[in-house]
C-alpha cells in the first residue's frame, strides 16, 4: 500500500481529511474555526502554522508571556493569513504577560486554542481554555507529575462530549503508523513477544536571551529544566512510549530505568540519556534506549516489534515494513528526513502527513460536533514515562500501581507577575 492509495481510502471511509460541507454546532458550510495560538515558540508556530494551511482553520489570536515571542509570532501569522486571503489578527486580540491564557480563553472571537506553553502549564492552560468553553489542542504531555495527570483526567471528565480534547501525538494520525498499527492489530506478525525501540536526538537548542540562572532565561530555556518539561523522556521521548502503547494496546506494568548527564554541559538539569525495560501485559519486554547530546544533528527514532510470525520495523525515517510470513513495506515516495528533521517540526518521511492529518481530524471534531476526548490516552502515556523516570530516580522497579499513587508535585519555583 502506498501514501496515495491511503489518503485516497481514510478520505472515503472516513471523511477525516476534509471538514464536511454541513452546518453543525453553529459552523456553516465553509466557514473557518477561529483558532487561537497560546505559546508562539517554534514548534507552537509550526503546529498553528499547519492548521491554517492544511486545516483550514483561521488564525485570529494569539497570546505568550513574553513580548517579543508575542511580536514574532503575530508577524508570521499575519503573513500566514494574508497567503490565505484573511485579515490580519486584530491586535486586540494578541494577549501578553503571566495571565495571557486567561485572556486568550475569555477571547470571544475564538473557538479552538493550541496550548503550546512549556509542559509545566499544559493542564493548568487546558483547565483554563475548557472552562472557558473553548475547544482545546493540547501539546503532549499532559502533565509533568502525577497530581498534575489527576487534574486533567478531572477536566476531561468535566468537559467530556461539551468541547473537543486532542492530544498532540500526531503519530497517531501518520498514514504509515495508522496502516502498519491495523496489520499488527490484526495478527499479521504473530503474537508480540518482544520490542526494541529508541530516540536518538541532538541536545535541546538554547535560545540566547535572559542572564543564565535567572528565571527569565529558564523560562525561554525551558526544555534544559525538569520542572518545567518533565526531563527528556516524558517531553520528547513519549512519542516512542505512546507508539508502543498504541500497538500493545495497553500501558506498561512496571518499568527499570537508568539515566544520567554524561555528555551535556549546558546549563539545567535535564538528563542527556535513559536506558529503559519497561514491562507489558503478557510478559512482554521493550528495550528503550534514548540519548539526547550528539550536537552533529544525529536524530534517529524507531520501534521494532518481534512476533511470533514476523517483524515490524517502525522508522521515523526509511523503510517502515514487515518482514516475515506476511510482508508488507509502506512506499511513502517522500524525501530522507535531514538533521533538523524534529528541531524545527519540519517533519518529513513517514511522518510527512502526521501533522496534516492530525490538525484535519481535529478541526472535523469541531465541525461536525463529533468532539474528541483524548485526555484520558494522554495521560496513560505520560504516566509510562513518569514510571520510568521515577525508577531511574529511586535505583528501583516501579510498578503502575505505585506510579498512580505518587505524590509528588514539581514546583514552579518563579513568580510569573514579574514578566509583565
Amino acid at each position: 500500500m502506498d501514501r496515495r492509495k491511503f489518503i485516497q481510502g481514510a478520505a472515503t471511509a472516513s471523511g477525516l481529511l476534509f471538514v464536511k460541507p454541513e452546518t453543525a454546532f453553529g459552523y456553516a458550510a465553509n466557514s473557518r474555526v477561529r483558532y487561537g495560538l497560546l505559546g508562539c515558540g517554534r514548534r507552537g508556530t509550526a503546529v498553528a502554522t499547519s492548521f491554517a494551511k492544511n486545516a483550514g482553520v483561521e488564525i485570529t489570536a494569539l497570546a505568550d508571556i513574553f513580548p517579543d515571542q508575542l511580536a514574532k509570532g503575530k508577524q508570521h501569522f499575519d503573513a500566514v493569513n494574508a497567503s490565505l486571503n484573511l485579515p490580519a489578527i486584530d491586535s486586540k486580540r494578541t494577549f501578553v504577560g503571566h495571565d495571557a491564557s486567561k485572556a486568550i480563553a475569555a477571547c470571544a472571537d475564538v473557538d479552538a486554542i493550541q496550548i503550546s506553553t512549556p509542559p509545566f502549564f499544559h493542564v493548568e492552560h487546558l483547565d483554563s481554555v475548557t472552562s472557558a468553553g473553548k475547544h482545546a489542542y493540547c501539546e503532549k504531555p499532559v502533565g509533568v507529575d502525577i497530581p498534575q495527570t489527576r487534574h486533567a483526567l478531572e477536566i476531561a471528565s468535566r468537559a467530556n462530549g461539551k468541547v473537543s480534547m486532542a492530544v498532540g501525538f500526531q503519530i497517531r494520525s501518520a498514514p504509515p503508523f495508522v496502516e502498519l498499527v491495523r496489520r499488527l492489530h490484526d495478527g499479521q506478525i504473530g503474537k508480540i513477544a518482544q520490542i526494541a525501540a529508541f530516540y536518538n536526538a541532538p541536545p535541546a537548542t538554547m535560545v540566547d536571551r535572559g542572564t543564565p540562572g535567572s528565571d527569565e532565561y529558564r523560562l525561554r530555556n525551558w526544555l534544559l529544566y525538569r520542572n518545567l518539561s518533565g526531563d527528556i523522556l516524558l517531553e520528547q521521548n513519549i512519542h516512542v512510549i505512546d507508539v508502543c502503547n498504541w500497538v500493545m494496546q495497553a500501558h506498561p506494568t512496571a518499568a527499570y530505568a537508568k539515566s544520567s548527564r554524561k555528555v551535556v554541559k549546558n546549563a539545567g538539569n535535564i538528563s542527556d540519556n535513559y536506558e529503559v525495560i519497561f514491562t507489558y501485559p503478557g510478559d512482554v519486554q521493550l528495550s528503550f534506549s534514548s540519548t539526547q547530546f550528539n550536537k552533529n544533528n544525529f536524530f534517529d527514532v524507531s520501534e521494532r516489534f518481534f512476533g511470533t510470525e514476523g517483524l515490524a520495523e517502525a522508522p521515523y525515517s526509511g523503510a517502515l515494513r514487515i518482514l516475515g510470513n506476511q510482508p508488507w513495506e509502506w512506499s511513502s515516495g517522500a524525501p530522507a528526513a535531514t538533521g533538523q528533521f524534529a528541531a524545527n517540526g519540519a517533519f518529513t518521511d513517514n511522518l510527512a502527513e502526521a501533522d496534516a492529518m492530525k490538525d484535519r481530524s481535529f478541526i472535523e471534531s469541531i465541525t461536525s460536533g463529533k468532539f474528541q476526548n483524548q485526555i484520558a490516552a494522554g495521560v496513560e502515556s505520560a504516566r509510562s514515562c513518569m514510571m520510568a523516570r521515577k525508577s531511574a530516580e529511586t535505583g528501583r522497579s516501579v510498578t503502575w500501581s505505585e506510579i498512580e499513587a505518587d505524590t509528588e508535585a514539581y514546583s514552579l519555583g518563579m513568580n510569573l507577575a514579574q514578566f509583565d
